[in-house]
């Protein structure tokens, strides 16, 4: 049978299949906008297998890339083991894995590129700027009771309470002024209030519970409903029924691509490939979506008893710190014609909006090198570890760490992509 173009390019396997298509044409030396130097992959590998055993020496214990990583960061404080043993000691582990649930939806949603001058200043004083300082500004915001209608029960997100938000008050949670700007701050506020009508259209996956308003969490009680359970009483959902919880969530994004109605979300074309009537030009990567499943399956598998299986099909993310990786090694590098095409006069770096096709080839050469580092770093550790282990262990920080080495005055990436608070 087959499979329409609007539903296809919104699986999971659709991603490495298109980007898979993409990397072909880079060892055909036929990509538009990149050139590729396979040599430099083992200078790549090295740096993230020595970054690797020295963040985690233990490597049996390398917690997965998620947004759970974020909330505890740099001064040692674990704001989630906090509020765990304080307002949500005596809640069943089912609420609780609801009110997580809320919290991470909601920080994922905001967690797009801030800009280079934003910082948020932590209850302790810390200045804390990037994807971290999103995280722990809306954890705070969380637990002030920015998201919900309750004021008994601040710590959760619900329907009514994401409708109230205005920008405003997103300003004010995000310590946004003429002195701290953020890049994108609409954008993220449009989100949330986007989340609210998702979740009343999307009932069935969002049931509520006890005539509580629907909130994000209740997609747990939508996976409880649909659990498998093998010969050992062990319970696990698949990634398909999750991804589809995911994909409901389609009406948040900004309207871009469009199939028959479809909205696709993060899904663009790219002119190294042919469209042959059936938009086979087109490249998916659902990068918010696969952070936001990464988040959701740690904190699922956290707190109750159940696994998710069938992770493997889930990539890497192509955002700029693992993007910036492979340019910054050399192992991708832009042809003259595109850094003066990017590059304005008193620009140190090339700028590109998130949908020019220069960018999707960069994504997607970044889905496919992912595997690779991935499958060379085993090898090299001698230890078996799943995708999400090596970028938290990990491809990220490499990114971060020669960025900040060549660019010690922003420590940003090598292309600049032009964000509006919903594309990484």
């Amino acid at each position: 049978m087959t499979v329409l173009p609007q539903n296809y390019l919104r699986t999971l396997d659709s991603i490495r299949d298109r980007c898979g298509q993409v990397y072909e044409k880079g060892q055909k030396d036929q990509l538009d906008f990149f050139d590729v130097d396979d040599s430099k992959l083992p200078q790549i590998v090295d740096h993230v297998a020595s970054l690797t055993q020295r963040r985690f020496p233990d490597l049996s214990k390398i917690p997965p890339h998620s947004r759970l990583r974020h909330f505890g960061i740099n001064d040692g404080l674990d704001r989630l083991q906090n509020i765990r043993e304080t307002r949500w000691k005596k809640l069943d582990k089912i609420e609780s894995a609801r009110r997580l649930i809320d919290l991470v939806i909601a920080s994922v949603l905001v967690d797009a590129g801030a800009g280079q001058t934003w910082k948020y200043k932590a209850k302790d004083g810390e200045l804390i700027g990037r994807s971290e300082g999103l995280a722990v500004a809306s954890f705070d915001m969380f637990e002030e009771g920015y998201f919900s209608s309750s004021k008994e029960v601040p710590d959760r997100v619900d329907v009514e309470g994401l409708a109230q938000l205005s920008i405003e008050r997103m300003t004010q949670g995000f310590q946004v002024t003429s002195a701290n700007t953020m890049v994108g701050l609409e954008g993220r506020s449009n989100l949330l209030k986007g989340l609210s009508k998702v979740l009343e259209q999307q009932k069935k996956f969002f049931p509520t519970v006890d005539g509580q308003p629907r909130r994000p969490g209740n997609l747990v009680d939508y996976l409880l409903a649909n659990v498998e359970e093998d010969d050992n009483g062990k319970k696990s959902v698949s990634i398909e029924k999750l991804w589809e919880v995911i994909m409901s969530l389609a009406d948040v994004w900004p309207a871009r691509v469009t199939i028959e109605g479809v909205k696709l979300g993060d899904v663009w074309p790219c002119s190294c490939l042919e469209d042959k009537g059936n938009y086979e030009n087109l490249v998916p990567f659902h990068k918010l979506s696969q952070w936001l499943t990464y988040s959701l399956v740690e904190a699922i598998e956290s707190s109750i008893d159940l696994t998710i299986k069938g992770t493997e099909k889930m990539t890497g993310l192509p955002e700029y710190r693992n993007g910036g990786l492979l340019v910054d090694y050399g192992l991708l590098k832009l042809k003259p014609a595109q850094v003066k095409r990017g590059t304005s006069e008193g620009q140190e770096l090339p700028t590109f909006e998130g949908s020019d096709s220069l960018i999707v080839e960069w994504r997607a050469l970044t889905v496919i090198y992912l595997d690779k580092i991935h499958k060379a770093v085993e090898k090299k550790l001698g230890q078996d570890l799943v995708l999400a282990q090596v970028l938290e262990g990990g491809t990220w920080t490499a990114g971060r760490e020669i960025a900040a080495t060549l660019r010690p005055d922003t420590a940003g990436p090598p292309i600049v992509m032009e964000s509006d608070g919903t594309l990484f």
